[in-house]
């Protein structure tokens, strides 16, 4: 009863001037929101400095937490590929430390509920429950 569909997400940029951007999604949507973040990369015009890309969101405890995710620098590490770093929103994209521009870049996944009364495919059926596992016997001697 789901259906995924993936749009592109075009990104963003951090620099000295915006520092920060928040992926968000519309709170009274039903459906789950998943952003694969991809690759982080300097662009056209950063120095030649550390860069620390953070990612800040909430625990299970509702707490926000910060951790890097990212260090670049133009001279040894210019680009990282994130294979799909899964987040879900709101997430917000920091950057820490240096000047950027650093650009990030990935996948909006959308899962969307086909059917709203949908059943609970975890429930065991009536043949499954009244199975019963055999009795542990005692190891021979």
């Amino acid at each position: 009863p789901w259906s995924c569909s993936h749009v592109l997400f075009p990104g963003c940029e951090l620099t000295s001037s915006t520092k920060s951007y928040t992926f968000q999604v519309d709170e009274e949507d039903d459906s789950d929101h998943i952003l694969a973040l991809s690759v982080v990369c300097l662009t056209d015009g950063a120095k030649d400095e550390c860069n620390v890309v953070e990612v800040v969101g909430r625990n299970h405890k509702n707490q926000e937490i910060s951790v890097p995710v990212a260090n670049l620098k133009l001279s040894c590490q210019p680009l990282l590929s994130l294979d799909n770093f899964k987040l879900q929103p709101p997430v917000t994209f920091r950057l820490a430390a240096g000047s950027g521009p650093v650009h990030l870049a990935g996948w909006h996944q959308i899962l969307h509920r086909d059917d709203a009364s949908f059943e609970d495919d975890d429930d065991l059926s009536e043949e499954e429950e009244e199975k019963e596992l055999a009795p542990i016997m005692p190891a021979k001697k």
